[in-house]
């Protein structure tokens, strides 16, 4: 879906989900805080953070991948990132996981963070492809 768009849109849809995944955060904290608790807000706080970091890192890493003929380059692509990827969204799991089992409150925050990422990145990637022509 993503790659028919132009090569500046990639960098524009990341810092624009990183800002509004940012502004969502200090907004679900707040809520939290005054909903729940100290520490859920806390964790909310965490699962954008850790979020962001990701994207930050995945970006990073994106960046590096290099590609030799445009036969293998998706196989390529996939195998450089895939690894590492996968390995970061397994910790980040873990972590949240250990926290829900050690600090309720605070691991359920991360899981709730970590989640609003998610839906701020779907509906910025929706809103790219509607305003580029939709899906072909």
């Amino acid at each position: 879906m993503l790659e028919n768009l132009p090569a500046s849109t990639l960098p524009r849809l990341l810092r624009r989900t990183a800002i509004s995944a940012l502004a969502v955060g200090v907004v679900a904290f707040f809520v939290a805080f005054f909903v729940a608790s100290a520490i859920a807000a806390l964790g909310v706080a965490l699962g954008v953070a850790l979020a962001v970091v990701n994207l930050r890192l995945l970006d990073r890493q994106a960046a590096r991948v290099e590609v030799g003929s445009e036969a293998k380059s998706t196989r390529a692509v996939r195998r450089q990132l895939g690894g590492r990827t996968t390995g970061r969204l397994a910790l980040i799991t873990a972590v949240a996981l250990v926290l829900i089992w050690l600090d309720a409150p605070l691991g359920v925050g991360i899981v709730v963070g970590l989640v609003l990422y998610q839906i701020v990145f779907v509906v910025n990637v929706l809103r790219v492809v509607a305003s580029q022509g939709g899906v072909e």
